[in-house]
């Protein structure tokens, strides 16, 4: 097929990924015309190759552990030559979740462009310039360039900066063009909302209650001592010492919203209940999530927005 969509994942954030593939094909009226592939990053040796190796992000030298909630983002830039270098692909996070038709991105006009995306929010944007690659529509043929082993090497080396590959930095701005945020909303879910993507690690809705097992960046422009704070932590305490739990979603509608599609994936047979149980064993979903299942109102059938007419604001 001359379209693809690619939901990147590891171990820890699987079930976001399965629970965004529900997303789109519930969302969209056109599932003939493009497939879906979940890239899980437990399938490309090179990444349990460099296991507790330094890598240069933002400057700084890290050490690589695949165990961490985000290792999957280099499977970012895998879309074009998965795709051999031909048509289109949009590729999003594990907790990216649909609730519009994804063909109007993928089939929308690029003007030439390679890349269409959003500008990251915040420091990271407005100052060192970072593109949110959360998010990306591709012009495969376009990225020849983008070769994903190659680069993820180069990082161990020390030739390429994690935060420009990433934040592509690097990719010349001729070849991007910004889409509008509502394909990829940060937290925000309005009746705009077209993908809502939950950054907010700590408040993500399959997580309420387990231990953080994410790491926070080390560098900040805007405020430099907030950076060596967060060194000294992992120095005293280890790489997640002190980062405490997961918080409830403060947005109830982002949380039944997740819950409803989760509860869709287990009628549906599309995540088994002993998988799911299996997930909760290890500390990949939280720990009471069939009580809040049982809980969780129905959707509206699509193509119905979620919050159209109040949906999720009314549900108890």
């Amino acid at each position: 097929m001359n379209y693809g969509v690619f939901i990147q994942t590891n171990h820890k954030q699987i079930v976001g990924a399965i629970v965004a593939e529900h997303a789109i094909r519930r969302y969209s009226a056109h599932n003939d015309k493009f497939d879906i592939h979940i890239m899980d990053s437990r399938n490309y040796p090179f990444f349990a190759e460099h296991e507790g190796r330094e890598y240069l992000r933002d400057g700084i030298k890290r050490v690589w552990l695949n165990d961490d909630l985000q290792s999957f983002t280099p499977t970012r830039m895998m879309p074009p030559e998965l795709m051999g270098y031909e048509g289109r692909a949009v590729v999003i996070d594990p907790d990216v979740f649909a609730c519009a038709d994804i063909w109007d991105l993928l089939s929308r006009e690029m003007n030439g462009k390679a890349i269409m995306a959003r500008m990251r929010s915040g420091p990271k944007g407005l100052i060192d310039g970072n593109v949110a690659s959360s998010v990306m529509l591709l012009d495969c043929a376009k990225l020849t360039h983008w070769k994903v082993e190659e680069q993820f090497r180069a990082m161990f080396a020390g030739t390429l900066d994690y935060q420009d590959w990433i934040g592509l930095r690097k990719e010349p701005r001729e070849t991007i063009e910004f889409i509008e945020k509502e394909w990829n909303d940060f937290d925000k879910f309005t009746t705009e909302t077209k993908m809502l993507h939950t950054t907010r690690r700590k408040t993500q809705p399959w997580k309420t209650g387990l231990k953080v097992d994410w790491r926070p960046a080390e560098r900040f422009r805007a405020f430099p001592p907030a950076g060596w704070v967060l060194r000294l932590r992992r120095q005293l305490f280890g790489e997640y010492g002190l980062m405490g739990n997961y918080k409830a979603h403060p947005d109830k509608n982002q949380e039944r919203f997740f819950l409803g599609l989760l509860k869709e994936c287990v009628n549906e047979g599309k995540i088994s209940e002993e998988f799911l149980r299996n997930e909760m064993a290890q500390n990949h979903v939280r720990h009471d999530a069939f009580e809040m299942l049982d809980k969780t109102p129905d959707l509206p059938p699509a193509p119905a927005h979620p919050l159209s007419a109040g949906n999720l604001a009314m549900a108890a």
